[in-house]
This record gives C-alpha cells, sequence and structure tokens, in this order.
C-alpha cells in the first residue's frame, strides 16, 4: 500500500481526507511545517497532498522540502485561492497537480491513483533503459561475481559450478560452513550473477542481535509497538525489496523469529511488529551459517520446516586447511590489497614464508589469512615479507597437537618441550604410514618438502 502524507492545518479537513483515502493509503496527517517535515524525513511518502495556506506557514515550502528528497514523493497541491499563476507557480516548483476547494474526495482519490500509475511508468522507463546498458554489462559482472571466488583447487571449483548453476534462480539458498571460509563473499557472488544485481543486498548479523531487536530489524515496526518505538521503522525484509537479503549465523535467531521467518519465507509477506498486517516481498533470501543445522534440528533448538525451507540450496564452503594449494593465491591477492591500501610497495613472500603458511592449520580460515598477510605487509621493512613479518602464532601453530595420552609418554622433563613433541609425532606418522613420507606428511599437515626438512634437522629421538 502506498504511503500519503497529507498536510493541512484544519483538522476537519484532515481527518475528513483520511477517512476517504485510508483504504486505499497509508496515511500520515500533519498541520504545518515542521509536522510535515519530520514526517517526511522518518517515513518513505510516496504521495504528498498539501494546502497552499498552513496558517503560519506556506504549502510551497512543504512542497520544496518534500522534492528536496533523494527519493521524493508525487506532489498535489490544494487551495480555496486558486489561480492560474498560483498552479503554474506549483507545477514549476515540481508538482504534479493542482486541485481546488471545496474538494471532491473522490476526484482527489482518482487523482492520487492516477499519480501512483503515472510515476510507476516513469520508473519503468528510466529502468527500461537502464536494462539496455545492464545487458551490455552482464558479462563484466558474471565475471566479477565470480573473482570474488579465489582459488584453484577442486572443492573451490565446485563451489564455484553450483554458483553458477542457482544464482540465476530465486531459490533460497544455505551457505554452511566454518567461520572465516567466506560465507559472505559467496553471498555476494550469488547476488552479483542474479537476475536483480543493480538491486540492494542487504546483510543482517543475527547472532550480533537480541530477539527483540532481531524481530524488529527484520520486520520493522510501528510506532509505540514497544518501550522506545517512537516511530515506525521499516525492516531489513522491505529493505531489500526487490534484492537479495543475506541472513548471517542464522542458527542463532531464537524459536519467536524462527516462525516468523518460516511465514515469510512460505508466503513472501511480512508483519511488522505490533502490526497485524500483511505487507508483500519480492526478496532472494540467502542465509550463512557456522553451525550444522541438521544436527540442531534433532536436538530440537531449530525447527526442522525452517530449515527445509532454507536449504532448499546448499553450498558447504570447504576449511582453508583442506585446499591449500588456493592459500598462495589467496595470499597474493592480500598482499596487493593491503600494499595498495597501506601505500606500501607490493613485496613478494619469501619461499621460508610460503612453507611457513602452507604448514599452518588455519583455525580461522581464510579470515585469518587475511589477518596474517596485512600484518606482514604493515610490518616488512624489507624488500620481501619473510617469516619474521607473520603474526607469532602462526609460527608456533603449524603443526598437529599430541593427544593426551601421547603426551602422557613422553619423559616428565621433555613432556612440555616443542622439539619433543615435534619428534614424537613425526616418529608416529612415519609408524603409522610405513615410513611413507608423502603420507606422513599428509597425516601431520605440512608438505612433503617440510618433512624431509625437519628430519634432516632433527635428529630421532629413542
Amino acid at each position: 500500500m502506498k504511503t500519503l502524507l497529507i498536510v493541512d492545518d484544519e483538522k476537519p479537513t484532515r481527518d475528513a481526507l483520511r477517512m476517504a483515502l485510508e483504504d486505499s493509503f497509508d496515511c500520515y496527517l500533519a498541520a504545518d511545517l515542521k509536522q510535515a517535515t519530520q514526517v517526511l524525513k522518518s517515513e518513505d511518502v510516496d504521495l504528498l497532498l498539501t494546502d497552499l495556506r498552513l496558517g503560519g506557514d506556506s504549502g510551497m515550502e512543504v512542497l520544496d522540502a518534500a522534492l528536496a528528497l533523494p527519493n521524493p514523493p508525487v506532489a498535489l497541491m490544494m487551495t480555496a485561492y486558486g489561480s492560474v499563476d498560483t498552479a503554474v507557480e506549483a507545477m514549476r516548483r515540481g508538482a504534479w497537480h493542482f486541485v481546488t476547494k471545496p474538494l471532491n474526495l473522490d476526484e482527489v482519490e482518482l487523482l492520487l491513483k492516477r499519480a501512483v500509475r503515472s510515476r510507476s511508468l516513469e520508473k519503468e522507463n528510466v529502468k527500461l533503459v537502464a536494462e539496455n546498458e545492464t545487458l551490455k554489462e552482464s558479462k563484466a559482472k558474471a565475471s566479477y561475481g565470480l573473482a570474488r571466488l579465489i582459488g584453484s583447487s577442486p572443492q573451490m571449483a565446485k563451489v564455484a559450478s553450483k554458483i553458477e548453476q542457482i544464482a540465476p534462480t530465486r531459490a533460497t539458498v544455505l551457505i554452511e560452513g566454518e567461520s572465516g571460509t567466506g560465507k559472505e563473499v559467496v553471498a555476494h557472488t550469488l547476488h552479483d550473477l542474479s537476475g536483480r544485481p543493480g538491486e540492494k543486498f542487504v546483510a543482517v548479523n543475527c547472532a550480533a542481535l537480541s530477539s527483540q531487536l532481531l524481530e524488529s530489524e527484520l520486520f520493522g515496526h510501528e510506532k509505540g509497538s514497544f518501550t522506545g518505538a517512537s516511530q515506525r521503522r521499516v525492516g531489513r525484509f522491505e529493505q531489500a525489496h526487490g534484492g537479495t537479503l543475506f541472513l548471517d549465523e542464522i542458527g542463532e535467531i531464537d524459536s519467536q523469529t524462527q516462525v516468523k521467518l518460516l511465514r515469510a519465507l512460505s508466503e513472501r509477506t511480512i508483519e511488522r511488529v505490533g502490526s497485524n498486517v500483511p505487507v508483500k516481498i519480492d526478496v532472494r533470501v540467502i542465509a550463512a551459517t557456522n553451525r550444522k543445522l541438521a544436527e540442531m534440528v534433532k536436538e530440537g533448538t531449530f525447527r526442522e520446516d525452517l530449515y527445509f525451507r532454507l536449504n532448499v540450496l546448499g553450498i558447504e564452503m570447504p576449511p582453508l586447511r583442506q585446499r591449500k594449494e588456493d592459500i598462495v593465491l589467496l595470499a597474493n591477492s592480500f598482499l596487493v590489497e593491503f600494499a595498495k591500501e597501506n601505500q606500501r610497495p607490493e613485496k613478494p613472500l619469501t619461499e621460508e614464508a610460503i612453507g611457513l603458511l602452507l604448514d599452518y592449520k588455519w583455525p580461522g580460515n581464510v579470515r585469518e589469512l587475511r589477518t596474517a598477510i596485512e600484518h606482514a605487509v604493515v610490518m616488512s621493512n624489507q624488500d620481501t615479507l619473510d617469516i619474521q613479518h607473520l603474526p607469532d602464532f602462526i609460527a608456533g601453530g603449524g603443526h598437529r597437537f599430541e593427544s593426551q595420552s601421547e603426551k602422557n609418554t613422553l619423559a616428565p622433563e621433555k613432556e612440555f618441550n616443542l622439539h619433543a613433541l615435534e619428534q614424537r609425532a613425526i616418529q608416529r606418522a612415519l609408524r603409522e604410514t610405513d615410513e611413507n613420507r608423502t603420507k606422513a606428511a599428509e597425516l601431520l599437515g605440512i608438505s612433503r618438502r617440510t618433512l624431509q626438512r625437519k628430519l634432516r634437522d632433527i635428529p630421532p629421538i629413542d
């Protein structure tokens, strides 16, 4: 339903117009310039119907304030003091039409509906012109979308192939994977390659808000619906209308919000908090989580019907430790980015630094690698990025930890000795693989070259 702001200094006129038009429009009332300006700033007004004389104010001032907005409403001027000069001045300032009092309410409603249709035709014309340009750029946009996904590993090739297949559809997508694996990057890529790349991409971190705030953030609220709700607020679903809504950390939402989200996905309508009036939405929903929703369904902490609604199409993001061939590609990409951002020269990674990056487990995945490269770019005062420029935690975290039982087999004086722990891990890996160094390196999570170096540098222990 379109929103209409009625501005008249006479209360009976305001009330009569509201009663006559509220079945067709969502009406707001104002008595003067100050009240009208407040509504224009706080609400998305589609239509303005203002009197020319407002006590000490002028309707022309209201008209100017409305048309100065980024998304101005269609404006109609009304007055009991109609003249050709006044009408011309109102039209010159941008009014769509001019009506005189006493008003014919049926005529006013008809004019307002015609104004809505006229604005729709204008927007459609602009859209058709823009679409012609979009067609020319579609291939470039598609390349840009997939260019976000850096990696040559089989795992990422599979992800890219799936994205290309499902992006043009309207189906809901669930992206699962550990924190830092690039789930939001995939969501942006899906949006870039969709049929609505020029529309809004709206993201919400569901874990960052309390249950009440999240419900209001997603669906909006009416004035007075709860303490502190001083005015109506449009939620993220309505903000994303025509585009994509990305719900990050979807596994964190409470049961009440799950019910409302299920209805939004099922019926493609939402209701603002404090209202029972359904609002139609056209939104492509992409959700992401680092939790196992299927397990949460079994535990009874996540609704099964909502899970199936979200998981129409699923994408599993692999952790970085499972696609080590992508580490150098990602590192070099981040290196270029942060050198430019920090106005530093681009410096190559040394072979030793690359070996350390390949050995590390990356529990924080791509996000952690990104942080490590930024640290190296900023800290390097040499011609290369070497081991000492990387964060300290990487040098100490590149190898598999021993279990408690394995630690207990060490002599007390060697229990906390890193070299002894490392020797024990290497020996056990070689035993379990029948001295196959390639398989032992895979078991240890390091490269074969690194294993060979360690076998040269570290003498065996009894």
